[in-house]
C-alpha cells in the first residue's frame, strides 16, 4: 500500500512515464518558403493526449539559425502552453516560421518537443520530440 493509497489518490506518474502521451501532427501552410526573401509560413500543431488520464502539457518548438519566430530574425525558441488536455482531447495551434535574406535554400530541421507537467509547467513527468523539416527553394 503507497502513501497515496491512504488519502485517496492514486499515483499515475508510473503509467504517463512509460508510454508516449501524445499524438502530434505538424502542418506547414504553405508548405515551403522561399530563400533570400521576407517570408514566412504557418506551422499548424494538432496535439491529441492519449493516455487515460487528464495532463498538464506544453510544446517547445526550436528552428535553426536561418529561421525565427518574428520579422527581425531575433526569436529562435518558442513555448506554446496548452494547459489541461482532458483523455482523447485535441488542441491546435498556429505559429509563424519567418525566413530572411539570410535563408539559403535547402531542408531546415525544426524541433518540437511535447511535455507533460506535474502540478504546474517547472516539473516534467515524461516528454515526447518529433523532428519536422521545413522546404526552402
Amino acid at each position: 500500500m503507497g502513501l497515496f493509497d491512504l488519502f485517496g489518490k492514486k499515483d499515475v506518474s508510473e503509467d504517463i512515464s512509460k508510454k508516449l502521451p501524445f499524438i502530434l501532427v505538424t502542418e506547414f501552410v504553405p508548405y515551403r518558403l522561399k530563400s533570400r526573401q521576407k517570408n514566412n509560413c504557418t506551422l499548424n500543431l494538432r496535439i491529441k493526449n492519449i493516455t487515460k488520464e487528464p495532463v498538464l502539457s506544453s510544446i517547445v518548438i526550436e528552428v535553426p539559425k536561418q529561421l525565427s519566430f518574428d520579422a527581425m530574425g531575433i526569436s529562435k525558441q518558442k513555448e506554446v502552453k496548452l494547459g489541461n488536455l482532458a483523455p482523447n482531447e485535441e488542441k491546435f495551434s498556429s505559429i509563424d516560421i519567418h525566413g530572411g535574406v539570410g535563408t539559403d535554400k535547402g531542408s531546415y530541421t525544426l524541433t518540437l518537443t511535447a511535455f507533460v507537467h506535474y502540478r504546474d509547467y517547472a516539473h516534467v513527468i515524461n516528454e515526447m520530440r518529433k523532428r519536422t523539416i521545413l522546404e526552402v527553394i
